[in-house]
C-alpha cells in the first residue's frame, strides 16, 4: 500500500465524524431563537444606554468647556471693574475742583495758578485716557435718545423743539466697560415735543447695570 493511500482517511471515522458535527449543529440554538435572541436584545441595550450616556457625556463636556471659556473671558474682560469704579470717583473729584475755580480767576493771569489748573487738568485727561485703554468708555450722551440701559433720568425739561425723551443735559457722565454699565450717565430729558419715531428693528437685549444690581 502506497504511503498516499495511508493518509486517506478511513470511511467509517469519516460518517462518525460527520454524524457528531450533525448532531452538535442540531443541539446549538441559533441567534435568533431562544436564549440567545435575549442575550443579543439585552446586548443590544446596553450598547443603546452605553452611546447614550457617551453623547450624554459628550455634550456636558462642550457645555463645561463653553462656560469655563467664556468664565475666563469675562474675568479677564471685568477683572478691573471695582478699581474702575473707584476710579470714577477720583475723576469727578478733579472734575468738580475745576468746576469749582470762578472765571475770574483763571482770568487773572497768576503763573503759578494757571500751571496747578493745568496740572489738574493734564491729570484728570491722564486718568481717562487710562480708564479708557483697559475697556472703560466714557457716556456723554446729550442729544441722544434716553436709553434706561446707559442712562438715569433726574429731570424733564420742557422743550417742544426736540422729540420727546430726548437727553437735553448731562448732569454727570455715566461710564461701561465691555457689556456692563459702570455706573449710569445721570441725565436731564425733554418734555412736551413730538414723539422720537420707532425703531424698525427689535430691540436686543441691553446691557447689565452693575449699579442697578448692586442697589437691588
Amino acid at each position: 500500500m502506497s504511503e498516499q493511500e495511508n493518509n486517506l482517511p478511513d470511511p467509517e471515522e469519516a460518517i462518525v465524524s460527520e454524524a457528531l458535527e450533525a448532531e452538535a449543529f442540531e443541539g446549538s440554538e441559533m441567534p435568533g431563537d431562544g436564549g440567545d435572541y435575549e442575550v443579543v436584545v439585552r446586548l443590544m441595550k446596553e450598547n443603546d444606554e452605553l452611546k447614550d450616556r457617551a453623547l450624554r457625556a459628550a455634550a456636558e463636556m462642550e457645555n463645561l468647556r463653553r462656560r469655563t471659556a467664556r468664565d475666563v473671558h469675562d474675568a479677564r474682560a471685568y477683572a478691573v471693574s471695582n478699581f474702575a469704579r473707584d476710579m470714577l470717583a477720583v475723576s469727578d473729584n478733579l472734575r468738580r475742583a475745576l468746576d469749582a475755580i470762578p472765571v475770574e480767576a483763571k482770568e487773572a493771569g497768576d503763573a503759578g495758578f494757571a500751571a496747578l489748573i493745568e496740572g489738574v487738568e493734564m491729570t484728570e485727561r491722564v486718568m481717562l485716557s487710562t480708564l479708557e485703554r483697559h475697556g472703560v468708555k466714557k457716556l456723554a450722551p446729550e442729544g441722544e435718545k434716553f436709553d434706561p440701559n446707559f442712562h438715569q433720568a433726574m429731570f424733564e425739561v420742557p422743550n417742544p423743539d426736540v422729540p420727546a425723551n430726548t437727553v437735553v443735559q448731562v448732569v454727570q457722565p455715566g461710564y461701561s466697560i465691555g457689556e456692563r454699565v459702570l455706573r449710569p450717565a445721570m441725565v436731564g430729558v425733554a418734555k412736551g415735543g413730538p414723539k422720537a419715531a420707532a425703531a424698525e428693528t427689535p430691540a436686543e437685549p441691553g446691557p447689565v447695570n452693575e449699579m442697578a444690581e448692586k442697589d437691588a
